[in-house]
């Protein structure tokens, strides 16, 4: 006896199951930021189209890929430049960023200050305070949530 067809899939299989995906990716770029990623690998990882995963990535996480792997990529670079014991330019490369000037700018642009400086005025003030806290504390916060913060 033939096995009896698939049953049609329902919209919220078809969710559930997109949001299965988004979840993949996500955690894909949190264990490989430092690797090269862009939207069309990530979306052949997980059997979408580059423009239906940036749609809905946006829709349920409220930012873009690419803004997201950046958010990775500056807090790893923040833990590394805490430590001290590397310079701006290898803290660049080890956390995925092949473009100094870009690194710069998007660690600015999340967090208030250049790497350079960041380096200099907190690693020497993150001495005895554990990693876990000094990582909450240190969170990078996108320009749109500040002002969301502050209006609160």
């Amino acid at each position: 006896m033939p096995a009896a067809p698939p049953a049609p899939s329902t919209p919220t299989d078809t969710v559930l199951r997109d949001l299965a995906r988004l979840r993949r990716v996500r955690d894909r770029i949190d264990r490989d930021y430092a690797q090269p990623l862009d939207v069309e690998a990530l979306a052949r990882g997980v059997h979408m189209s580059a423009g239906h995963l940036s749609r809905q990535f946006r829709l349920a996480y409220g930012e873009s890929v690419y803004a997201y792997l950046m958010t990775r990529r500056i807090e790893r670079a923040m833990a590394l430049l805490r430590r001290g014991d590397l310079n701006v330019t290898e803290v660049c490369f080890a956390v995925g960023c092949s473009s100094l000037g870009t690194f710069s700018t998007r660690f600015t642009e999340l967090v208030g200050v250049p790497p350079s400086v960041y380096r200099r005025d907190y690693a020497s003030q993150a001495e005895g305070i554990p990693s876990c806290v000094a990582r909450q504390v240190t969170r990078p916060i996108r320009n749109r949530e500040a002002g969301e913060q502050a209006s609160v």
